[in-house]
């Protein structure tokens, strides 16, 4: 079984859920605490054994690449000088997480367009996809859950959330399920933001794929689907109808951050600052000092 050593984040939104935040920022790059969005997904990523990160990126996203870069040697200086050796230390390693590689998307709307972009890249080996506006916080990381799926069983693996929300189903890709073992299933069919009162089960294959090769010329054979957009879950379903077994795996010991939307956002950082070693205790007081009858 080839390794997976690529992976690929799609970060070319334009975040206008965020607006006017985001008109000059990239929403992968807003704050949890003290570390973007991205960070998170591409530690996670690294977690798994992943060697190279495929960042697709578009218009005013250059902070991504600057946060990944080497460091200022002005910010180097000035971290040397005020006798901050931690925080360089912390700092430096993020350049040297992974071999980062920057692609702009190009062609149609829609999320199955960035994973094409990357093609060039990623050429005839399987390889993963991450969101870059959300996450899920897991040990092990899901991403090294999924690769020792697709290690066992081959195929398509995806990351299964399981929907707690009845109405928050139509948001999402659901699965049609067969069980295989635990908390690993086989996926019959995905319909992509369903009526709720169609949905298939309330699983939602969602956040994390590793995908084989032949699912670039899936994606390019694809008419636009729902809304006029180049859907990547068409394309999983074209191969699975070729005879491609895709499976899914629900994630264990982990919490979804779903950092897309402003509420769900502002609930991560509460709580990624309640657990911060640095400001928990703080934060905690402060919270209970809050008057909320307001």
């Amino acid at each position: 079984m080839t390794k997976i050593r690529k992976a690929v984040i799609p970060a070319a939104g334009f975040g206008t859920r965020f607006l006017p935040q985001t008109k000059a920022m990239p929403k992968e790059m807003l704050p949890v605490v003290d570390k973007p969005v991205i960070q998170y997904v591409v530690e996670e990523a690294v977690e798994a054994g992943i060697e190279d990160i495929v960042i697709v990126t578009g218009a005013l996203k250059r902070a991504i690449e600057d946060h990944f870069d080497v460091l200022n040697q002005d910010l180097v200086k000035n971290l040397q000088d005020g006798g901050k050796e931690d925080l360089l230390e912390m700092t430096r390693k993020i350049a040297n997480l992974a071999n980062f590689i920057y692609v702009r998307q190009k062609g149609p709307y829609g999320n199955g367009t960035p994973v094409l972009a990357a093609e060039p890249v990623i050429e005839n080996e399987p390889f993963a996809v991450l969101w870059g506006d959300e996450f899920i916080y897991s040990k092990p990381a899901r991403l090294a859950q999924m690769t020792a799926v697709y290690e066992k069983y081959g195929g398509i693996v995806i990351s299964g959330v399981r929907i707690e929300k009845k109405e928050d189903l139509k948001r999402y890709g659901i699965a049609d399920i067969e069980p295989v073992e635990g908390n690993v299933f086989k996926i019959k069919n995905i319909v992509e933001k369903p009526n709720p009162d169609e949905a298939p089960s309330n699983i939602a294959t969602h956040g994390a794929y590793i995908l084989p090769p032949e699912i670039f010329p899936a994606l390019k054979s694809l008419e636009p689907g729902k809304g006029g957009e180049i859907w990547l879950v068409d394309a999983i379903n074209k191969l699975r109808d070729d005879g491609v077994p895709v499976y899914g795996v629900e994630i264990e010991n982990g919490k979804y951050y779903d950092t897309g939307s402003k509420l769900e956002y502002m609930k991560t950082v509460v709580e990624f600052a309640l657990q911060h070693q640095g400001i928990n205790t703080e934060f905690k007081a402060f919270l209970r000092d809050l008057d909320l009858s307001k």
